[in-house]
């Protein structure tokens, strides 16, 4: 099993659940992070840190979002080399962004 980043994370990009993550599993996108499957040990640590309530284990994702479960792994690959291990400043109006719904139309995959 492994946790993954679900919708609520588009355009927020809080990073408190990769600076705890003691296996830098975290991989950065343009407005989104991912977890690397194949890095993650399951420890449950990023899920709290999360104050969107993104992080879910893989066997626990909302129905509506099992897709992420396949778009983190597609992800983290294509962002091998982005890897994030420090908080850093949210995005600029990810409070705005927090509690909206239907994002995943706004997911950015490539770096510009």
């Amino acid at each position: 099993m492994a946790y993954v980043v679900t919708e609520p994370c588009i355009n927020c990009k809080y990073t408190h659940c990769a600076s705890v993550c003691p296996v830098d599993a975290f991989r950065e996108g343009p407005n989104f992070l991912v977890i690397d499957p194949f890095e993650c040990i399951d420890c449950d640590a990023c899920v709290p840190e999360c104050p969107v309530e993104a992080i879910y284990p893989d066997d626990e994702v909302p129905l509506e979002w099992e897709h992420y479960i396949d778009l983190n792994d597609q992800l983290s690959e294509q962002w091998i080399d982005h890897h994030i291990t420090e908080t850093s400043e949210p995005m600029a109006e990810a409070d705005k962004w927090a509690d909206k719904e239907d994002k995943e139309e706004l997911l950015q995959e490539e770096w510009g």
